[in-house]
């Protein structure tokens, strides 16, 4: 490659980074999403899971804090489990040079770059297949930027890396199947795996197929291409290997979700038909995050004329056309055949956001409408006549039979207006109308505005960053009054998500995260607390289930201030209550609380008061009669309290509640929480109104919580707690009493990982209640020292070494192998060189020969020859300019 040809494709590479860039600027600076105004791009999981982890993993990194193990989320979890799913990613360490302020901006640049580098990655790809100068690839690079897949997910910015990285996987892996080097392909797929496993998935799962192409498209002997299988298997193992550090201490944390369980279609089915699949490659088409599974493939009107004209060419070989048909069809039948959408899912159903293979879908489109404007750029009219007329009669007929809610009416219109102006852009260039150059440009801004339009119709909602951000402050100001020790922990009941403790960095009850523990999970649903298949949060908790959990402090607006806890400060319109009935986070337990309390009571009010049975206390929950006035169900308070609600009927999900002052609505009622009315006055009255679809009669259950009760319980209980001396984000340093052999109970979630030591010698943990960590005691004064360490971490560390080991030996091996190959192939040419000036040599004695025994000769040229060939009257200096001429064999 020239010199000329390099700074040429630079370029394209640059220009493909800051068009999408300046694109996404633009709808930023529309959407007033800050700087451009107050607004951030905090959608979906960004809002509730994202921003809060990258909070908490910035605090760590600027405070020294441990990677193992958070309290700030869950009650206590193995971070290096939220970190293997969520923040993986290398340039997410670049967090640490940001203020605290500046996280939810951070999060938002990231989104901006690995876009601009999904179009760079995808720009390079293109290139190295380009058969000319590769002008038309920074479009297509573009186009698999603001693709639909990309318009529907790019908030989900832990995938972004393998939607990045990609491209270079797949070049890599034609790569290693020429037989050429395979460091490429290793690091940029282990890098994949390390940043998300998840996506990493479906990119190994398609490399299987892709390879075994590639194999039958290069025509490779059986002999080659089991050698390519062997390479490609070893080259694949190591790369994982690479990843084994983050990949294994994820593995064992998901053993303990709810995904864990595999439960394998016993049927097949379909969701829908390939038309209507092939209908969402129209342009500005609403893109599916939910529980339906319609794919987000839209990557650029234009492509469906491509696609058309690649595969009627004949100039293409039949196998290539073949073995891409194939793959677009089995991914047709992957995004709506429920089996195969199981196995790419990484054998479970997505919850929510379907079809997350199908930036694959949209890389294929994308490559074979580059071909076919790459290598045909100039088509026939009759080529073109026909592509058309096929891409406006599929219109027409998606017009007519998609009644899908994601089509607007007018989207059909745009389809039949963008089709036409391409299609006369394609015969204007044909025709000789545009140079190259000029044909290009107008291509690239009508691509890039079509793009970004539907990028910004389709995608990019906002939430307000001030009202995400609002008691940000006061929150920081109170935590900072609490002393470090003993350990606490807070309850937020303003909450913007069930990750406030990361975003605000508190110890915390509640989480949201797909590494959510499912034996914590059912114990807090038993007890009245919201859960769900990957999260659990303090909402629903009565006092005695805060107390239970060491939930010591609160953080509660103006209004919501309850008599029976003391206030401590207030802070701008946020005030820290304390719950002074909280238990330690460990005590010695009495009367065997942890087998003999019942927690399989449908109503959690049952569970909680069955606590206070075995105790012999009055119990804590006193239910309140209620009345049936036609379509509601209502009462009249009758003394002062702290009241609670529950939902009888299981098909409840959404109850609107009216008090004298305010009306409040409770959702997602099937996850069997309870409702905290609040601290209500004597002789309110409280209306509850079912507001579901079917709209069934209310069924709910009333209870007064009793204090006095609750502490009665707190002194039957608690006999001798565990007093912390320190703590860190991963060790406890404590001490305790005990007036026999005794189990001590924790609020502290049961992990592996956890080795604890009582008077410096380990002891074996429990697992109480299925959910909490615990231990046995002698009688008794005793020092304890508690110590996490990711289960599986030391092992993917060993992985890891070893597959960096064995990938040091690869390239050593390579590169030998190289060296000697070339000296083969230097031999062989010098053998050649060798034959060949022997013979040419002959030839010449041979020539001089006939010519010195014609008599018709020349004089001057009958001479002897001399003994290398040459006639002896020639001088020396002229046989070497002579011989020079064979000399051109050495270069090659």
């Amino acid at each position: 490659m020239t010199m000329t040809q390099r700074r040429s494709r630079r370029r394209i590479l640059l220009l493909s980074f800051f068009v999408p860039v300046f694109a996404m600027l633009l709808l930023f600076l529309q959407r007033g999403i800050y700087p451009f105004g107050e607004e951030s791009f905090l959608r979906t999981d960004l809002y509730h899971q994202y921003a809060p982890f990258f909070s908490e993993f910035q605090y760590k990194l600027q405070h020294g804090g441990s990677l193992f193990y958070s309290w700030n989320i869950g009650l206590g979890v193995n971070f290096t489990a939220i970190y293997a799913y969520y923040l993986a990613s290398p340039l997410n360490w670049f967090v640490l040079l940001f203020p605290k302020r500046f996280v939810i901006e951070y999060v938002t640049l990231l989104i901006v770059v690995k876009t601009a580098l999904s179009s760079v990655t995808m720009t390079y790809y293109l290139l190295r297949h380009s058969k000319r100068d590769g002008l038309f690839a920074p479009i297509f690079g573009i186009l698999y930027a603001f693709s639909a897949y990309m318009a529907a997910y790019s908030w989900n910015v832990m995938w972004l890396d393998c939607i990045v990285l990609f491209p270079l996987i797949l070049l890599g892996a034609e790569e290693l199947v020429r037989g050429e080097r395979s460091l490429k392909y290793i690091v940029c797929l282990g890098l994949s795996i390390l940043s998300n496993y998840y996506i990493s998935i479906m990119i190994c799962l398609f490399l299987i197929f892709y390879a075994i192409f590639q194999a039958i498209t290069a025509e490779l002997s059986w002999e080659d291409i089991l050698k390519a299988a062997g390479r490609f298997a070893l080259a694949s193992l190591i790369a994982a290997g690479l990843a084994a550090v983050v990949l294994m201490p994820e593995i064992f944390a998901l053993r303990l979700t709810a995904s864990g369980e595999m439960n394998f279609p016993k049927t097949f089915e379909s969701y829908f038909s390939i038309f209507d699949m092939m209908a969402r490659q129209l342009p500005f088409v609403e893109c599916e995050i939910g529980l339906d599974h319609w794919p987000n493939i839209y990557c650029g009107m234009f492509t469906l004329q491509l696609l058309l004209l690649y595969f009627s060419n004949r100039e293409v070989p039949i196998k290539q056309r073949v073995g891409y048909a194939f793959f677009l069809l089995f991914f047709f039948a992957s995004f709506s055949v429920n089996v195969l959408n199981y196995i790419w899912h990484g054998f479970h159903y997505p919850n929510s956001l379907p079809a997350r293979q199908s930036f694959i879908f949209c890389f294929l489109v994308l490559y074979l409408s580059f071909q076919a404007l790459e290598r045909f750029p100039r088509f026939a009219p009759r080529e073109l006549f026909l592509s058309f007329a096929a891409v406006v009669l599929f219109v027409l007929l998606a017009e007519k039979l998609v009644t899908e809610e994601h089509f607007r009416y007018w989207v059909f219109y745009l389809a039949f207006l963008l089709a036409a102006i391409y299609a006369l852009l394609f015969r204007s260039y044909a025709s000789g109308r545009f140079a190259r150059e000029h044909y290009f440009w107008i291509l690239l801004l009508l691509v890039t505005l079509e793009a970004s339009l539907n990028l910004g119709y389709t995608s990019i909602p906002t939430t307000s960053r001030t009202e995400y951000t609002a008691d940000n402050a006061d929150i920081q100001t109170l935590k900072r009054a609490v002393p470090k020790v003993p350990f606490v922990r807070f309850k937020k009941f303003e909450r913007k998500s069930k990750d406030d403790g990361a975003f605000l960095n508190f110890h915390s009850v509640s989480l949201f995260s797909s590494t959510a523990d499912k034996s914590l999970t059912d114990f807090l649903r038993s007890v009245g607390c919201e859960a769900s298949v990957n999260a659990y949060s303090i909402t629903g908790s009565t006092p005695l289930v805060d107390a239970l959990l060491d939930v010591r402090y609160s953080f509660v607006s103006d209004e919501k201030i309850d008599p029976e806890q003391e206030e401590v400060l207030r802070s701008g319109a946020t005030v820290l209550l304390e719950n002074r009935a909280a238990m330690p986070l460990g005590f010695v337990e009495e009367g065997n609380f942890t087998e003999s309390w019942s927690r399989t009571y449908e109503n959690p009010a049952d569970v909680q008061n069955d606590l206070c049975r075995l105790f012999d206390s009055d119990p804590v929950l006193i239910p309140v009669e209620t009345q049936k006035n036609g379509n509601q169900e209502s009462l009249t308070l009758d003394e002062d309290g702290l009241y609670f609600a529950f939902a009888t009927n299981a098909k409840a999900n959404k109850i609107k509640v009216s008090f004298e002052d305010r009306d409040k609505t409770y959702d997602n009622l099937k996850r069997r929480y309870m409702m905290e009315l609040g601290h209500r006055t004597a002789g309110e009255t409280i209306n509850f109104t079912e507001i579901s679809d079917d709209k069934p009669e209310p069924s709910v259950v009333v209870y007064r919580f009793d204090f006095d009760a609750l502490k009665e319980l707190r002194q039957a209980m608690l006999k001798h707690g565990m007093q912390i001396d320190s703590y860190t984000d991963n060790t406890i340093n404590a001490e305790v009493e005990a007036d026999g052999p005794s189990l001590l109970f924790t609020s502290i979630p049961y992990d592996k990982g956890w080795k604890v030591y009582v008077d410096r010698k380990p002891v074996k943990t429990e697992k109480a209640m299925d959910a909490f960590l615990a231990f046995r005691v002698p009688s008794g004064k005793h020092y304890i020292h508690f110590r996490y360490f990711p289960e599986g971490l030391k092992l993917g560390a060993m992985i890891s070494a070893l597959s960096l080991l064995a990938l040091w030996l690869l390239c050593r091996y390579e590169n030998a192998y190289e060296k000697r190959y070339r000296r083969r192939l230097t031999r062989r040419y010098e053998a050649l060189y060798r034959e060949l000036s022997e013979a040419a040599e002959r030839m010449h004695a041979e020539s001089l020969m006939t010519m010195s025994q014609d008599p018709s000769a020349e004089p001057g040229l009958r001479a002897s020859a001399g003994a290398d060939g040459f006639p002896e009257t020639q001088s020396a200096p002229q046989r070497e300019e002579e011989s020079s001429d064979y000399l051109f064999l050495e270069d090659v």
